[in-house]
């Protein structure tokens, strides 16, 4: 049976309400090998993928190559410590957003203040405080989407019936794009300045 425009709509929001953090207390409290970090964190992110059967959030590669540049601290006798893997994390919801470089200058200055600290603020403490904000993005984000799909069922109606799916469904892209662009623009300007804050 074909699906609905609505069907697809209702299908967008319900990824949103799949969306959870991974919590800290879910992550072992004893290091990890390579093996079993990869093991923990594709099993705890699989839904985010379209293909959770097949598609990987990290690899062995990808892994070494944060550590080569800098962006994840070597493991201790091959092993990764919970803020490793917190850190990995953070890596994976930024590197949609930022260039590898933007990444490494952004979590650099977490990591050189707050990584392995076990002191006032501990790397848990960044983690758990900025994924906090993200149930109250949830619901924002839901009534926004509706309202741009909306805006886009209105477009194109005098474009012959054939196309007019596809026209309304590139409308809706370019509305979610346009959105993702600024913001995308806003956040590498925010990075710059405040990377570079105490530098010079």
């Amino acid at each position: 049976m074909e699906k609905s425009r609505q069907d697809m709509l209702n299908e967008l929001i319900g990824m949103l309400d799949k969306l959870s953090y991974v919590k800290p207390e879910e992550i072992p409290n004893i290091d990890l090998y390579m093996d079993q970090v990869l093991s923990f964190i594709n099993d705890r992110t699989r839904y985010l993928t379209w293909n959770p059967e097949e598609d990987k959030i990290f690899t062995k590669t990808m892994i070494n190559n944060y550590a080569k540049t800098k962006i994840l601290p070597a493991p201790v006798k091959k092993k990764y410590s919970q803020d490793h893997i917190l850190l990995l994390l953070l890596i994976y919801y930024f590197k949609g957003v930022l260039s590898v470089g933007d990444t490494g200058k952004l979590l650099g200055k977490i990591t050189e203040n707050y990584f392995g600290n076990a002191g006032e603020m501990a790397f848990e403490d960044i983690y758990q405080e900025v994924f906090k904000l993200e149930a109250g993005e949830i619901d924002f984000l839901k009534k926004d989407i509706s309202e741009k799909f909306a805006i886009a069922e209105e477009t194109f109606q005098d474009a012959p019936e054939k196309s007019k799916e596809f026209l309304k469904n590139f409308a809706f892209i370019c509305l979610l794009s346009y959105d993702v662009y600024m913001k995308k623009l806003m956040i590498e300007k925010l990075v710059e300045e405040c990377c570079n804050n105490g530098d010079e």
